[in-house]
This record gives structure tokens, C-alpha cells and sequence, in this order.
């Protein structure tokens, strides 16, 4: 049952991508190691895809929600998965755990397609 709407998705994205941008350092890990690159880049990436995507907030809308969704569940499965991957695990895995599992929920439950709004390009 997919309930979030694209809308609400598009604004946790912005949300969850400033969030983990800023997390390094305010809990104190930013230090510019994995553990601090690996969420900065995530944040970067999930804001940026957003704004690529065919949704109500997308400026460019060259990703299809499909897409979007499937590379959000498997951007949530890195997190979780980075602090051993990469090797970092003993110095923060917390943030990576949560904020991974967060995104693979949203995009779980969030609605493909939006009410009202025209999919195509303009």
C-alpha cells in the first residue's frame, strides 16, 4: 500500500539529503573521512536526483518516479551496508543505519504517480 504521495516524497527528499549533508557535523564526524564522505555524498545525491525527477518539484524531469524509487531503495541499502564496505564502522554507524533505513521505507511507500499533475515533459 503505497500512501506517501510524490509531493511529500519529493519534500523528504530535500529533507533527508540536507539532513544527511549537515549530520557529520553535528554529531561530530566530520573529519572528512568515509563515515562523513559517504553521507555528504548521499545527501548530494538523493537532493540532486530529486530535482532531476518527474514529480511536482523536479526543475528538469528526466528521471521517471519508477526509477527514482528503485534507486532511492538501493541508495538506502548502501547506507546501511557502507560502515562495513567501506570500513568505517568503527567510527559511526548510526546515521547510515537509520537515515537508510528511513529511505528505503519512503520509497517503499511512496505512490508513483501523482494526482492532478501531467507526467510529461514542458
Amino acid at each position: 500500500m503505497r500512501f506517501i504521495s510524490t509531493k511529500i516524497h519529493a519534500i523528504l527528499d530535500f529533507l533527508i539529503g540536507i539532513a544527511l549533508i549537515v549530520f557529520p557535523w553535528i554529531l561530530g564526524f566530520a573529519g572528512g573521512g568515509a563515515a562523513q564522505m559517504v553521507l555528504v555524498s548521499a545527501g548530494i545525491l538523493i537532493a540532486g536526483m530529486s530535482l532531476l525527477t518527474n514529480h511536482e518539484f523536479g526543475i528538469y524531469k528526466i528521471v521517471p518516479m519508477e526509477i527514482h524509487l528503485l534507486v532511492d531503495a538501493f541508495m538506502g541499502l548502501f547506507l546501511m551496508m557502507s560502515p562495513w564496505l567501506i570500513g568505517f564502522a568503527h567510527v559511526e554507524i548510526g546515521p547510515h543505519i537509520l537515515i537508510g533505513i528511513l529511505v528505503i521505507v519512503v520509497a517503499v511507500f511512496s505512490k508513483v504517480t501523482t494526482a492532478g499533475y501531467s507526467h510529461t515533459k514542458t
